[in-house]
């Protein structure tokens, strides 16, 4: 089986918009409790990193987040993704912007697969780790390497970052709110991450 991989430009841009939000000491924080290296608290540290250290950092560290915060993780880690949408679009390669641009050129109501498409090239370290599918009327992102999910057990889905993005990309593409539910997670248990975008018979 293929080691799990995490971009790691988007794992830098990650840590520099948890740093951001947070604050320097706050992370410090929260590494020195889990027990994990201080210079993780600088993004110009992953930058040196390749995707699969990247991977197992990115779970490490979401792991450190719910362990400091319990519940409230989850909606620190909801706003990093929001603010995060934007970071990746702006730092991404000429390819992916080119190909945001002619999203944005579609009908509001043709954009939403296309614009999940993009997230999932942003989000693949090796390409077809992230997918979507049409289900009925509704769209499927399915991440079959997740790594956050990375040595990870829960209960309850913890991709809270993905699912962000997922409804920031949306946002950026139509202008809406749509309901997007992580309905399988590795770290509870299935073979891989899915994330069920309603849409039924929105314009």
């Amino acid at each position: 089986m293929a080691e799990v991989d995490f971009p790691a430009r988007v794992m830098f841009r990650f840590v520099e918009t948890l740093s951001a939000e947070l604050g320097h000491d706050t992370l410090s924080a929260v590494l020195s409790k889990a027990g994990l290296p201080e210079e993780w608290a600088h993004h110009t540290h992953f930058m040196g990193l390749d995707d699969i250290r990247s991977a197992r950092a990115y779970a490490h560290l979401q792991a450190a987040l719910r362990m400091y915060y319990g519940r409230g993780a989850r909606s620190i880690l909801l706003r990093i993704g929001t603010k995060l949408w934007a970071r990746l679009l702006e730092d991404s390669a000429f390819g992916l912007k080119a190909q945001s641009v002619l999203i944005r050129g579609l009908p509001k109501s043709m954009r939403r697969k296309p614009a999940l498409e993009l997230l999932a090239r942003m989000l693949s370290a090796t390409p077809g780790n992230v997918a979507v599918h049409i289900q009925d009327l509704d769209l499927l992102l399915v991440d079959r390497n997740s790594p956050a999910t990375l040595d990870q057990s829960d209960g309850v889905p913890i991709c809270f970052v993905t699912l962000s993005l997922i409804r920031q990309c949306l946002f950026w593409a139509d202008g809406q709110e749509h309901d997007i539910e992580e309905r399988a997670c590795r770290a509870a248990g299935a073979h891989q991450c899915e994330f069920k975008i309603t849409i039924g018979e929105q314009p």
